[in-house]
């Protein structure tokens, strides 16, 4: 999910000038902070439970239908 935050122009293309020296980027950076902040805030038992779910939503591959797709006669 994307969030937006509210932030000029200036100060975004500053930062990324800035990460880009130091060899980051903004998004690497946000992305590092907002996991910090996540296991600061989110109790353990609740981020348990949010790793078991998302396990258990990886996708799956679909099955071959009984048939097949087989064109061979």
């Amino acid at each position: 999910m994307k969030k937006t935050i509210d932030v000029s122009e200036e100060k975004v293309a500053a930062l990324e000038m800035y990460l880009a020296q130091k060899g980051s980027t903004l998004d690497a950076e946000l992305t590092k902070h907002a996991e910090h902040l996540y296991a600061k805030i989110v109790p353990q038992n609740v981020r348990d439970y949010i790793e078991m779910t998302a396990s258990r939503r990886t996708p799956r591959k679909p099955k071959p239908s009984p048939g097949g797709d087989n064109d061979e006669v």
